[in-house]
């Protein structure tokens, strides 16, 4: 039997200053495509279920909304992730896009399923503002999730690029490394990724389907 992916999206569709926001597409379609590709199975939720939002700059032209139809089509009605048990599934992986800062950190259902997760050494991934997923989490001595572990997200260089730095409430940069994370970054808008153990991270949109690779790779072992 195929192993079963669990993909965490955000509910966050405007920021406190008005200004929509959602899941950056890509960072979704991509890997969810390879994963459908590979033969996995796959449970798509969201913080609060329902329709997941999508960052309208990261929509999709004529030709990816047809590429992509099955994945944005699971987009419509996701469950709440508070309905997930941590027991159903093999891997998580949360993409990114900046409503993901504002509902992923601190969140407490994130916080159980990702101790269960690392408790049982399933794998654990992300990638762009999905390590904001990691804010927060701790395991059961109290420790940051990634405390001294290799990862990667958005950069500060790449916020601030993106024109987005003061729109948000904190840096991700900044705070995966307030979390004690080995945090190791590429130039900016590079294809990069980290694999400690069984946590995976990407740096940015471009490193979308470098990590659904290494997370396919790894649950193929």
């Amino acid at each position: 039997m195929k192993n079963r992916i669990l993909i965490v999206v955000t509910s966050c569709d405007i920021t406190p200053a008005g200004k929509p926001t959602g899941l950056w597409l890509e960072e979704f379609t991509i890997p969810y495509q390879l994963f459908i590709d590979a033969g996995f199975k796959i449970d798509v939720v969201s913080i609060k279920g329902g329709k997941a939002p999508i960052d309208p700059r990261s929509n999709p032209n004529d030709e990816q909304s047809k590429e992509w139809l099955q994945a944005i089509d699971s987009l419509q009605s996701t469950l709440k992730l508070s309905q997930v048990k941590p027991e159903s599934h093999d891997a998580v992986f949360f993409p990114g896009g900046h409503g993901t800062m504002f509902d992923l950190p601190n969140d407490p259902y994130i916080n159980s399923l990702l101790r269960d997760y690392q408790e049982n050494k399933k794998v654990i991934s992300a990638v762009c503002h999905g390590p904001a997923c990691f804010i927060g989490v701790t395991l059961e001595n109290g420790s940051p999730l990634i405390a001294g572990r290799a990862a990667t997200g958005f950069t500060n260089e790449e916020e601030m690029q993106a024109e987005q730095d003061k729109n948000m409430p904190f840096l991700l940069e900044d705070e995966l490394l307030k979390n004690k994370a080995n945090y190791i970054k590429a130039n900016e808008w590079s294809d990069h990724i980290e694999i400690d153990g069984n946590l995976i991270t990407g740096q940015n949109p471009q490193s979308s389907e470098s990590v659904a690779k290494a997370i396919i790779k790894k649950l193929s072992k």
